[in-house]
């Protein structure tokens, strides 16, 4: 009988922990693992990426929607660098990823040797919650559990580095010896919740209010029923952080949606006049797009005691699982009759109501060739209940953030914290992998699409086939232009477009499609894009739309200072090289903020959170 190597000990306990997946590009530094796969029948499954870098973004597109931990791997040097990017995403968004990888011979350790490099310091921030190299085949299984466990209860990057010839070292356990570490399966299930004092102080805070403020992240997701019998209870409005998306159906006439630079009119309204503010789940890191600091009073929800506190002077900090601590707060809240809370609710449902209105009045300005605000909210009403929703940075984020309103059981994730290019068709991929009888869309720039998501569609044509339903539809807004970039350009800097740096090549992304086996086609009309997202929908196969859409139209933020707005003007009229389609089309998209109804109240001088009767109509 052959014996057990240290390779087919390590995929054995990867079985055992129930991973079913690990993304993952070859190279000699893993040729233990690999032979170890072939040995293994492929279990758990080899995804191959087109790039180390796209490996580790699937893993973390996997952990995303599957709740499960997601595992790549690579070989050393060059491999382990390219994960690094892939890593920090995960990182910065709290999610549970672990990473194993190659190293050279531990007999060339130290030697400058080829493709030799210093792991352990490369890995110390990024997995600087675990992070170990196996010298000996008694530290596992030990190195993998705390890798896994550590992982799934930090949220967080791990990472355990193998030294080639480790790998080929017949297993042996560790013994019930000195200095020798044994170990065991599993994680408990535990959901911590705050003291029974500090509950009842949060609740007297909130009972106290008359507008009271909802700001939900990924952390409430599993309290959606709480979060919606609170905001019930307290009158309140709800939005949410754009990792928090699919927390709470935008369907709900009290979901504000999305906060933030991306974020939504009502939102910044919701925190703009608002007396108590309730955090639940986010880090939301942008103060300026919250209360005052002296105007509300403030309670934050948040399981990671080093997050808590962040952000506000908030007057009490629960640490504790969103769903247990809110199953224990919601009996002490008091059902809110008061009329200044009646008229505070019925004021956000009535800026919500509006703001969707202004959304499909923008959608249907005209723009050369077609508005990339159309393009997605013509997808808002066609999406499935069940689809998976990945957006990569830039401008798509704006869209995806404004015009899609989540229902059922949507999922949805961009790079939230790390704000990378290329994220977009490898979270979709990692979503295939996570629930691949459920359709996945994923909307990039063609920027993106450039950088490395052209290339990803080969992944996507080699596993296609064996996912339930086969839709994975990869809309490029392809306006040949880094376009939130040069929008920052224009805004913050008062510099015109700098075209050796924004503009790029118009490629072919639908044909390229059909040319490795998938399907798509391009859109160059207005009146293409519905029939093209039907047919993408539809198809038997991934699909890429390649839609060209106007760079000139702005992302004007919900808040468009007046100095930000000079600026962009400024940069136009100085030699911006877009500069007349630019200020008409800044114009025709701000002017349906104002319409109907004439000028926006928080846009009046000296307008403030007591003002005018007429909104509580």
């Amino acid at each position: 009988m052959a014996s057990t190597k240290v390779s087919d000990h390590i995929l054995q306990r990867l079985r055992d922990w129930g991973v079913d997946h690990v993304f993952a590009y070859a190279g000699d530094g893993i040729n233990g693992l690999l032979a170890a796969w072939g040995r293994a029948g492929n279990q758990p499954k080899f995804v191959q990426a087109r790039h180390e870098e796209m490996a580790a973004f699937e893993a973390v597109g996997y952990a995303k929607f599957s709740g499960k931990v997601g595992v790549c791997a690579a070989t050393s040097g060059p491999g382990a660098i390219h994960l690094l990017n892939g890593l920090y995403d995960a990182k910065l968004d709290h999610v549970p990823v672990v990473a194993l990888v190659g190293q050279t011979n531990r007999s060339a350790m130290g030697g400058s040797y080829q493709q030799e490099v210093d792991l352990q310091n490369l890995f110390k921030d990024v997995a600087s919650e675990f992070c170990e190299t196996a010298m000996v085949p008694e530290q596992l299984p030990n190195l993998l559990d705390r890798a896994i466990r550590t992982a799934y209860a930090k949220r967080t990057v791990t990472a355990v580095i193998l030294p080639a010839d480790v790998q080929e070292l017949d297993y042996s356990p560790p013994t019930h010896a000195f200095k020798m570490v044994p170990s065991s399966l599993g994680l408990g299930q535990y959901a911590p919740v705050p003291a029974d004092q500090d509950i009842q102080r949060a609740a007297d805070v909130l009972n106290a209010g008359e507008k009271v403020a909802v700001l939900v992240g990924q952390g409430a997701r599993g309290a959606r029923a709480e979060v919606e019998q609170l905001a019930d209870r307290l009158g309140a409005g709800v939005a949410k952080a754009l990792l928090g998306k699919d927390v709470l159906p935008d369907d709900l006439p009290y979901v504000t949606g999305s906060i933030g630079l991306l974020g939504t009119r009502p939102s910044y309204e919701l925190m703009r006049d608002c007396d108590t503010l309730l955090m639940i789940g986010s880090s939301f890191p942008y103060t300026q797009f919250m209360p005052e600091l002296d105007q509300a009073r403030g309670v934050q929800i948040d399981v990671d005691p080093h997050m808590i506190g962040l952000r506000y002077p908030f007057e009490v900090n629960l640490v504790g699982d969103a769903h247990e601590t809110l199953k224990r707060l919601l009996p002490l809240l008091r059902q809110k009759r008061g009329k200044t809370t009646r008229a505070w609710r019925k004021k956000i449902e009535k800026n919500v109501s509006r703001w969707w209105e202004v959304m499909q009045r923008r959608a249907a300005v005209d723009a050369d060739p077609i508005n990339p605000e159309y393009v997605v909210h013509a997808l808002d009403g066609k999406l499935p209940e069940d689809a998976i929703l990945a957006a990569d940075s830039g401008s798509a984020a704006n869209w995806y953030a404004r015009h899609l309103r989540f229902r059922g059981r949507m999922r949805g994730s961009l790079s939230g914290t790390l704000a990378t290019m290329g994220p977009g068709v490898p979270y979709a991929i990692g979503a295939k992998f996570a629930h691949p009888e459920r359709p996945a869309i994923a909307l990039v720039g063609d920027g993106a699409m450039q950088m490395n998501g052209m290339m990803e569609m080969v992944t996507a044509a080699k596993y296609w086939r064996e996912w339930a339903d086969p839709r994975l539809v990869v809309a490029v807004l392809n306006n040949c232009d880094l376009n939130q970039v040069t929008w920052e350009m224009r805004a913050m800097e008062g510099a015109p477009r700098f075209e050796e740096s924004q503009a790029i090549p118009d490629l072919p992304y639908a044909e390229i499609a059909q040319r490795i086996g998938l399907d798509g086609v391009r859109v160059e009309k207005p009146e293409q894009v519905e029939a093209a997202w039907d047919r993408a929908l539809a198809a038997d196969r991934p699909f890429v739309i390649d839609f060209r859409t106007d760079p000139a139209v702005p992302p004007v933020p919900p808040h468009a200072e007046l100095d930000q707005i000079e600026a962009a003007a400024s940069a136009v009229l100085h030699g911006d090289s877009d500069s007349a389609s630019v200020l008409k089309q800044g114009f025709k998209s701000k002017v349906q903020e104002f319409l109907p109804g004439g000028r926006h109240r928080s846009d009046r001088p000296g307008a403030g959170a007591h003002d005018s009767a007429e909104e509580n109509k």
